[in-house]
């Protein structure tokens, strides 16, 4: 294809981008920016009598904290996502289906933000255990589909531009694995002991991705271009 259509679309450290791969690219950070629109939705302002405003806002903490969580989460893929593709020299058929998958997948987490919030404002022990099997199992779908991304690129090192190390992806393949393994873990723990406890471990998970981002360590280069 042909060379990167802007010049906003070479980033400082990677590859240029060719046209098809940019397109991608944009139509990628399209379906981010309607997720994490659709996350707010779920906070809504409660209908109360005179007087119990505040009690009714503060009982809405697990809307507030699915929210925290999912929005890392997203964010997190998002900065993964540009650090992955601004690293892709070439694209393929099979590609854009493994970004489709994890587009597909990443998509799903407003449904299962919504899900495990009003399971755990509303219903009972049963109802919370559901609703936190249904976010894990939506954490291992998302870190499935990011595993197969990088596991493809890892495998086809010919797509990349030559100055990515080879090490690069089988590292980032490693770091979806502790994702997956994270989501599987909360599962097993939110259904057999504690759904906070899952809790915890879902709000973590979005944490240990951003400490250990490529998309961060593109955004600290960028600031600090010699650094």
């Amino acid at each position: 294809m042909g060379a990167a259509t802007s010049s906003d679309e070479n980033l400082p450290g990677g590859p240029p981008l060719r046209r098809e791969t940019s397109r991608l690219l944009s139509f990628s950070d399209g379906v981010f920016a309607i997720i994490i629109t659709l996350l707010v939705l779920d906070l809504q302002p409660p209908r109360v009598g005179r007087g119990q405003l505040l009690h009714a806002l503060v009982e809405q903490w697990p809307a507030y904290l699915a929210y925290v969580t999912s929005y890392a989460y997203v964010a997190v893929g998002w900065l993964n996502h540009r650090a992955a593709f601004n690293r892709v020299e070439n694209s393929g058929k099979a590609l854009q289906w493994y970004n489709l998958a994890v587009l597909f997948s990443t998509a799903l987490l407003p449904f299962a933000t919504s899900v495990v919030s009003q399971a755990m404002r509303d219903g009972d022990q049963a109802d919370q255990r559901t609703g936190v099997v249904v976010y894990g199992l939506v954490g291992v779908l998302v870190s499935v589909s990011w595993l197969g991304l990088y596991h493809y690129l890892a495998r086809h090192h010919d797509l990349l531009d030559q100055a990515v190390p080879r090490r690069f992806f089988p590292a980032e393949r490693a770091r979806a694995a502790v994702g997956l393994l994270g989501y599987v873990l909360a599962i097993l723990v939110g259904f057999l002991a504690s759904p906070l406890f899952a809790l915890v471990i879902f709000l973590l998970l979005p944490a240990f991705y951003s400490l250990t981002s490529s998309g961060l360590y593109e955004l600290r280069r960028l600031r600090h271009p010699r650094g």
